[in-house]
């Protein structure tokens, strides 16, 4: 039988309330459960290494659609308010994207504290920050400067706030909400200015400068370097010199960038070159290295007759009007399968070559690493899928495109974190044949499949409580689990972003009520995650797997159920009528 006792905190040197450990003692060991709210007020959040053994989801993730109990022996010992702490969901804000300026100086620090201040009281858990590969080694090769990112992750830690850090390969600027420009490296963009093949490049011959293309991944070209031995080369030294906040646990993921915006796509649709929403978008695959790596496989397939599209159209078509899109149109031949499996199996292999190495460097780290996937939803409920067949997501009516990215994954543990959980069909275009609210369940179904943890973040900034309810509805898609059976639900959720837009009387106190509910109503828990699937010392990938086990994944499955409404809403209409007339009457008496 289970004991319980309260054990006072240390005095920290920083500050926030002080929170009270509650412990059990189970078969002879004694561990920490939870933490409540101390009377006493220290500063700083207190944070602990103790991991609770015996307690939360086992590794596998069922695929069936009935919930499995937990054994006996850890239900029945569990109060009903630990059990709730299974449905408790982690909340993270993003930081501004110029949080560390241009010229690596840590910026508005006095601001930024402030802000800081006011997450951690509205009890959110931590914050996702860009570490950008183009100011941390702008000056050049190995020259990596980490002391204003050491003073950021610094003063982090001293709110009491959790880090997730996003190893940053892409330019910043050119995509959607980006009002920042931060480049990649200015000597790597010197070699681009003799060999611009090093860019992803559209059929038109237009060179994109957000990432390098996965054409040179293996290419010696960079200073004697090939471009995943430079990603490597970043992270052991991220690792190296970050490790005390690595070892504090601070650090609870690192989310591997590996494309334009951080993910694991091609920059199909980049506003700088004209694209607008909701145009298909163009395949990115035209460059040197690209080009002679299919007529390669082409030859190899016993077809050297077969080029690259010529027909796909241009960025803002409509799906008809190209022969390749349209009704019977390329992409339904054997020429045109044999394209799409290319592109989108180089953009698999990409991820993974990446990910082994981000695993090395970050191997015996207590965190999970993480891929982002971008959240295309228009024309998604078009046959074709255009605009996710040009950023690399092979995903039709009759293909799976996403169980054989998360299956890579499931090599090294990783998470995949998607985007647009907050998004409504009817909120979006007719003309765009969008269907975000299916695409979130394909694809949390497709990862939960194949046994990975699901993370997600809003696309575009949302303030309101529609917004919330349908984060809240994706979060916990079959609801609130009193039970501590195994319902799905996403590891953490990661909110868009700081700013002082949210920080806003009425838009912030809305968003305390949001942390709230995905925190399941519990008081703020610092190490939520044991109750659920607790964060381990990283051990080495899975042995690596063919191209075709992964292409196993392809064959389409109904997407597990996912309730119509949360259970845990942040309000509706009337609660935002009632807010709107507070607001109002508190403006006129300030």
């Amino acid at each position: 039988m289970a004991s319980f006792s309260y054990a006072p905190l240390p005095h920290l040197d920083s500050s926030s309330p002080a929170r009270a450990d509650i412990r059990r003692r189970h078969q002879g060991q004694e561990q920490v459960l939870l933490n409540r709210p101390s009377k006493i007020k220290f500063v700083g959040r207190y944070t602990s290494d103790v991991p609770l053994k015996g307690i939360g989801r086992s590794q596998a993730v069922s695929t069936s659609d009935a919930p499995t109990k937990l054994p006996d022996f850890e239900t029945n010992s569990l109060t009903d308010k630990e059990k709730m702490l299974s449905n408790y969901i982690p909340v993270f804000v993003m930081l501004p994207l110029d949080v560390i300026s241009v010229n690596n100086t840590l910026a508005k620090p006095t601001e930024l504290r402030e802000h800081l201040q006011q997450l951690r009281d509205a009890e959110v858990d931590g914050v996702m920050v860009d570490v950008w590969w183009g100011i941390v080694e702008g000056d050049g090769p190995k020259c990596y400067k980490w002391r204003a990112y050491r003073e950021l992750f610094q003063m982090v830690q001293e709110e009491g706030l959790k880090l997730q850090a996003i190893m940053s390969f892409h330019q910043c600027g050119g995509n959607i909400g980006d009002g920042v420009y931060i480049p990649i490296p200015q000597w790597i963009r010197s070699i681009g200015e003799s060999n611009p093949d090093i860019y992803y490049t559209n059929r038109s011959g237009a060179r994109n400068q957000e990432y390098l293309t996965i054409g040179v991944d293996n290419q010696r070209i960079f200073e004697g370097r090939t471009a995943v031995e430079l990603y490597r080369d970043f992270m052991k030294s991220f690792r190296e010199i970050m490790s005390d906040f690595l070892d504090s646990g601070i650090i609870t993921d690192i989310e591997v960038g590996l494309g334009p915006a951080g993910e694991l796509r091609y920059p199909s649709y980049p506003e700088t070159q004209g694209w607008v929403f909701p145009g298909i978008g163009e395949f990115q695959c035209y460059d040197e290295y690209m080009k002679a790596d299919f007529k390669k496989a082409a030859r190899k397939a016993g077809h050297p007759e077969w080029d690259l599209p010529d027909d796909a159209g241009v960025y803002n078509d409509k799906p008809e009007l190209t022969k390749f899109f349209a009704e019977n149109g390329t992409y339904l031949t054997e020429r045109g399968r044999f394209f799409l499996t290319w592109y989108s199996n180089k953009l698999i292999m990409h991820g993974d070559q990446i990910l082994d190495e981000s695993n090395k460097a970050f191997l015996g780290c207590k965190l999970k690493l993480a891929a982002k996937v971008s959240g295309i939803h228009w024309w998604y409920k078009d046959d074709n899928h255009a605009a996710e067949l040009t950023a690399g997501y092979y995903n039709t009516k009759d293909r799976d495109g996403y169980r054989p990215i998360a299956r890579m994954l499931a090599r090294h543990d990783a998470i995949l974190n998607f985007t647009c959980v907050e998004m409504r069909n009817y909120e979006q275009a007719r003309r765009a044949k969008s269907g975000p609210e299916e695409l979130v369940q394909q694809v949390f179904s497709s990862a939960w499949r194949e046994g990975i943890e699901v993370a997600c973040e809003n696309a575009l900034s949302r303030y309101d409580r529609r917004g919330y309810n349908q984060i809240l509805k994706n979060s916990r898609p079959n609801g609130i689990d009193k039970n501590c059976t195994k319902k799905r639900r996403v590891l953490a959720m990661t909110y868009l972003r700081l700013s002082d837009e949210l920080i806003k009387s009425n838009n912030f106190s809305i968003f305390r009520i949001f942390v709230r509910k995905m925190h399941a109503e519990q008081d703020y828990c610092q190490d939520p995650w044991k109750f659920f699937k607790p964060i381990t010392p990283l051990e080495r990938s899975k042995a690596a797997m063919s191209i075709d086990e992964i292409l196993d994944a392809t064959e389409p499955m109904e997407p597990f159920p996912f309730n119509p409404r949360t259970d845990m809403s942040v309000g509706g209409i009337f609660a935002d009528i009632v807010d709107e007339i507070s607001y109002r009457v508190t403006s006129l008496f300030n």
